[in-house]
C-alpha cells in the first residue's frame, strides 16, 4: 500500500466513482430519490452510477458532487487508494465532458451516460467525431495536488472559486479564459495562474484544445 504503481487502466475504462458517491450519499443522509430531486437526474441512472453501471459524464459529475456538497474532483479522488508514487499512462481513463442526447434525464438535463459494465470497444462518445470533450485525471486519490487534462471541447459553464491556488497551461489550440472579471485569450504555452478565491471560468476557441490544470486540492488546509 502506498508504494510505486504503474497506472495500467486503458483509455475504454472511466474512473469507478460509484462506491465514492454512495458513501457521500449516505453520510448525507440523503435517499437516491432525495439525489435525483436535487440533481434533476433520473434515480435509476443514479443507482447505476453507484452500482458502477453507468459512467456520469463530468457535467453530471458536477452536478452530484452540488447535491452532495463536495467537488468532482474529490469524487474522482475516491476512485483510488492513496499512492505515494503512481504512473499514470497516455491512455488512461477518461471522463466525458457530456453525454450524448439520447441520455437526458427526466428533468431536461444531460444524463451523459455510458455503459460501464463489459468494457470492450468504448463508448458512443469515445467513437463519435465533432470535438467530443474528455477530462483525465492526472493525479489519482486522495492526494494534496489534483491535476486534470481537458481535450477536445470545452464550453463555457459554471464559474468556480477555489479556496487555493490553481494554474492553467494550454498544451495545445486556443482557450478564452475569464478571471476575476478579466477576459483573456490563451494559445500554446501560455498559463494563466488564480490565487485562492478568484471566480474564473473558461472555454476551448478549437476542437483540438488541450488544457492542463494543476492545483491544491480544495480541502486541502490552509496553513
Amino acid at each position: 500500500m502506498g508504494g510505486p504503481t504503474d497506472g495500467g487502466q486503458g483509455g475504454t475504462e472511466a474512473p469507478r466513482v460509484g462506491a465514492g458517491v454512495r458513501r457521500r450519499r449516505r453520510a448525507r443522509e440523503l435517499t437516491l430519490a432525495e439525489l435525483a430531486r436535487r440533481t434533476g437526474l433520473s434515480a435509476p441512472f443514479l443507482s447505476q452510477v453507484e452500482n458502477d453501471r453507468a459512467r456520469p459524464s463530468m457535467r453530471s459529475l458536477q452536478l452530484i458532487a452540488d447535491a452532495l456538497d463536495t467537488t468532482a474532483v474529490r469524487l474522482l479522488a475516491a476512485a483510488d487508494g492513496p499512492r505515494t508514487v503512481d504512473v499514470v499512462r497516455a491512455d488512461s481513463a477518461a471522463v466525458p465532458e457530456g453525454g450524448d442526447e439520447a441520455g437526458r434525464g427526466e428533468a431536461g438535463r444531460d444524463e451523459g451516460s455510458d455503459a460501464a459494465a463489459g468494457g470492450g470497444g468504448g463508448s458512443g462518445d469515445e467513437r463519435g467525431a465533432g470535438g467530443q470533450g474528455r477530462v483525465r485525471p492526472l493525479v489519482r486519490g486522495r492526494q494534496q495536488l489534483h491535476a486534470l487534462e481537458f481535450t477536445g471541447r470545452h464550453d463555457w459553464q459554471r464559474e468556480f472559486r477555489h479556496p487555493h491556488d490553481e494554474l492553467m497551461y494550454v498544451v495545445e489550440g486556443a482557450v478564452e479564459a475569464e478571471a476575476a472579471g478579466e477576459a483573456y485569450e490563451l494559445g500554446p504555452g501560455d498559463t494563466l495562474y488564480c490565487s485562492g478565491g478568484v471566480t474564473h471560468r473558461w472555454r476551448a476557441l478549437t476542437s483540438g484544445t488541450r488544457v492542463l490544470l494543476v492545483g491544491v486540492a480544495d480541502d486541502f488546509p490552509h496553513r
